[in-house]
């Protein structure tokens, strides 16, 4: 896509925003008696910064929260703090809590009914000057109750360690780790407000990796000679949520832009995202980071005048950045007109936006879902096919949907 394409893209998606999709971005509203009616359950409240959830087919709901650890929450109420700080069935004296990071993604192996695995997204000291986050595996007893044989399988994903001039320590970690269908474990990662890292062949900070179950690099990866082999996308600012399209498999993030253009973009291996925040000598940028000295034109999310072939975003919501979030497509009948649309947490925006995708995975629609306002901070589709929700509010839900009465 031209730069001058791109252009006419974002332009013609202000205006449909403007006309019809009000706060929610480009759109229009599907027939009201088809939109599927929500109802909420708080399955869990007064958690301590409850970041992601993963859900059992047996219903047991898999949790973590920030500066503890991963819990469980089993289908008769009870919870489990299962790996984490003291307390834990399994202790963790090496994480870490620092700004944003700390134990962030949670995804449960794709034989998980037969080997309990679960992966976890952290930060640890085990390595020092600096600090990293990290993937660890654990396997859990058959009654979900104690956590053993821990292994680190990718240990050296960039962590920032010392504030700068744009953001203290721990920010933009990334940290959402998702199974694919292909059964591969894909890992989001952030820039660290470090400008060198998303365009870096080595460095594992402003990227989406694509590893085996062991850690090791997924074949068909594809990023350029001379690229760390597990890196499956590059270019990025900080993702925090990832989904995959039924019935395609295709991968789109979504995340943050700094002071404008949250994106949503589709993957393809190799693939560059276009984020660039550096050497921009018509800026002026705070330690050598220019992220947030621009604008769209002068430091763009995807930047196609440097990236030409860059991956180009399905949305983007122009304007000021609202923190866009975690994702997951929504899947079955039962969600009615909302069946295989993208649903989008805004976290300060504090909305749920389902954006509706045509077939070459470009947004033609976006809606907010009737529920409260609130920071969305992860967003899972259980087996049961309802919608499991974690808030910064300390929160998890479980949202059902249902025709209209």
């Amino acid at each position: 896509m031209t730069h001058t394409r791109r252009s006419i893209w974002s332009a013609i998606a202000l205006l449909v925003a403007a006309c019809g999709g009000g706060a929610s971005g480009p759109g229009t509203n599907p027939a009201a008696t088809d939109t599927p009616v929500l109802t909420r359950t708080v399955v869990l409240p007064g958690l301590s910064s409850p970041w992601d959830i993963a859900v059992a087919a047996d219903g047991a709901i898999f949790f973590t929260e920030k500066c503890r650890g991963l819990s469980v929450r089993h289908t008769n109420g009870t919870v489990v703090r299962l790996f984490g700080t003291s307390g834990s069935a399994l202790v963790a004296p090496d994480l870490v809590c620092v700004g944003q990071s700390g134990v962030h993604g949670v995804a449960l192996d794709p034989a998980f009914a037969t080997n309990q695995t679960v992966y976890v997204y952290m930060l640890s000291n085990l390595t020092t000057s600096p600090r990293t986050n990290r993937v660890i595996r654990l396997v859990l007893n058959a009654g979900y109750t104690t956590a053993s044989n821990r292994v680190d399988i990718v240990t050296d994903i960039a962590f920032k360690d010392v504030a700068n001039a744009v953001g203290g320590a721990g920010s933009h970690s990334g940290g959402r780790v998702r199974f694919g269908p292909d059964g591969l474990l894909y890992v989001t990662t952030g820039d660290n407000h470090n400008a060198t890292l998303p365009q870096s062949p080595t460095m594992l900070g402003g990227k989406v990796l694509r590893v085996t179950t062991t850690g090791a690099a997924a074949p068909g990866n594809g990023p350029p000679a001379g690229f760390d082999a597990r890196i499956f996308t590059y270019g990025h600012r900080n993702v925090q949520g990832i989904a995959f399209r039924p019935g395609t498999g295709q991968p789109f993030t979504s995340e943050h832009g700094p002071n404008h253009s949250d994106e949503v973009t589709p993957l393809v291996a190799g693939g560059n995202a276009g984020w660039d925040p550096q050497n921009r000598p018509s800026l002026s940028c705070p330690d050598n980071y220019c992220g947030y000295a621009g604008n769209p034109t002068t430091m763009p999310m995807t930047d196609v005048a440097r990236f030409p072939t860059a991956l180009p975003p399905s949305w983007n919501n122009g304007g000021a950045s609202q923190g866009t979030g975690p994702a997951v497509f929504l899947d079955g009948a039962q969600w009615r007109a909302w069946n295989g649309r993208l649903a989008v947490g805004i976290m300060g925006g504090s909305r749920l936006a389902i954006l509706e995708l045509n077939s070459a995975g470009v947004a033609t629609g976006s809606v907010d879902a009737s529920l409260p306002a609130v920071r969305y901070r992860a967003l899972t589709l259980g087996p049961d096919g309802n919608l499991y929700v974690a808030t910064d509010e300390g929160e998890i839900w479980r949202v059902v949907p249902s025709a209209a009465p």
